[in-house]
């Protein structure tokens, strides 16, 4: 038998992938078809004038089909850098921009400058499943920091959690998997008790176009010398349907975007051109589109509150962008029940098991809704599959 890297086998299989499975040899009448809220990613293209963008792009640019910088366009760059420093009342600069093939690689690149095997990064629970992924690829010990009321963590508990190995807390809002938005004295915590251990603060905010708050969530690119602590990431895919293309942003100081060029070199050697192209189109034209997007986001996110408010038993812990963190009323796990969920319900969700440690028992006792593709109608629907079903 060939070799094979232990830290890799050691690793869980991709939780959706995994879900999709479950469907196998499962009919859903036409009456009842099948209520998909086990992923958040985008299912509709993006709008017809940004696919227009790249097709012309892809018939009148030669340099649409070649290698381009390994950070990242230019243009693309400082687009990012001019929207960012706008919409958080800071400075950033294009050379703090690096473009990378979606948010993940992102955080694998942010991860790679980081943290080697034996390290350790705080990561509160539950947590987003390809983050714990490739730090346990890495053999980089994921330090799991319990969440309070609202499913908001404290830094009070991190602080108590860092040792000699610790390297880097990582945080998302509006988080995956519970919908949290994180208040911005909650995110300046945070950057303080990093900054005041030597910790880098990598901060994913993948769903800020979603974040139901006006204005920037938090104030830390105010701070000149933002670059000595903090590390955000991005995704275009949510805000511009590009999912496809693989486009996302990794924002720190400009010396660790030396570390970063090599980790992207290679792994890809540059993103997707179409991608960037319609990256940077999107950004420069699609405003008012988005703003829409995320009003329709927020009024199904209502009914998400609405509708599991009116069920028995389920108590919602948190819920924001595209999510919803659940707890379920019965005394089966939630790896059984969203199975039974598809065969007897027509429902197809994630037990909270794919967020948790194995040891944590609040994962047989939550559920993950991914809301964001089910119009107010659906999430009706949903909510009356759910009161209906028996376990």
């Amino acid at each position: 038998m060939l070799p094979l890297n232990p830290a890799l086998a050691a690793t869980f299989r991709p939780p959706v992938m995994e879900a999709r499975r479950w469907l196998e040899g499962v009919t859903f009448p036409p009456d009842r078809p099948l209520i998909n809220v086990s992923q958040a990613a985008p299912v509709d293209p993006p709008p017809e004038p940004l696919r227009r963008a790249i097709a012309q792009a892809a018939l009148d640019r030669a340099d649409a089909h070649l290698y381009g910088p390994v950070l990242g366009n230019p243009d693309l760059r400082a687009q990012v850098a001019a929207d960012w420093s706008r919409a958080y009342g800071g400075r950033v600069e294009p050379a703090n921009v690096a473009i990378t093939q979606g948010c993940n690689q992102a955080f694998c690149a942010a991860l790679a400058t980081l943290a080697r095997a034996g390290d350790e990064v705080i990561v509160p629970v539950p947590w987003y499943f390809n983050h714990k992924m490739w730090l346990d690829m890495q053999g980089v010990q994921a330090v799991p920091l319990t969440c309070g009321p609202g499913m908001i963590p404290d830094p009070a508990d991190a602080a108590a959690l860092i040792t000699g190995r610790t390297r880097a807390i990582v945080l998302v809002s509006p988080n995956n998997p519970s919908g949290a938005e994180y208040p911005p004295e909650v995110v300046r915590g945070f950057a303080e008790l990093a900054r005041a251990h030597g910790l880098a603060l990598v901060l994913d905010e993948t769903y800020r176009d979603f974040d139901s708050r006006e204005g920037a969530p938090h104030d830390l690119f105010a701070d000149p010398d933002w670059g000595d602590t903090l590390i955000q990431l991005y995704s275009f895919s949510k805000a511009y349907r590009l999912t496809g293309h693989r486009v996302g942003a990794l924002i720190a100081s400009e010396a660790r975007m030396i570390e970063v060029e090599k980790f992207l070199d290679t792994v890809a050697i540059s993103t997707s051109q179409l991608g960037q192209i319609g990256a940077v189109w999107g950004m420069q034209h699609l405003g008012d589109w988005l703003a829409g997007e995320r009003a329709e986001i927020l009024a199904r996110r209502q009914a998400m509150d609405q509708a599991m408010a009116a069920l028995p038993g389920w108590q919602v812990q948190g819920c924001g962008a595209y999510f919803a963190w659940v707890r379920h009323p019965f005394d089966i796990g939630s790896p059984d029940l969203a199975r039974r969920l598809v065969a007897e319900a027509g429902v197809l969700l994630l037990p909270g098991t794919m967020f948790m440690p194995p040891d944590d028992p609040q994962g047989v006792r939550h559920v993950r809704i991914a809301f964001a593709n089910v119009d107010r109608d659906g999430i009706g629907a949903l909510a009356g599959r759910l009161a209906a079903f028996r376990a």
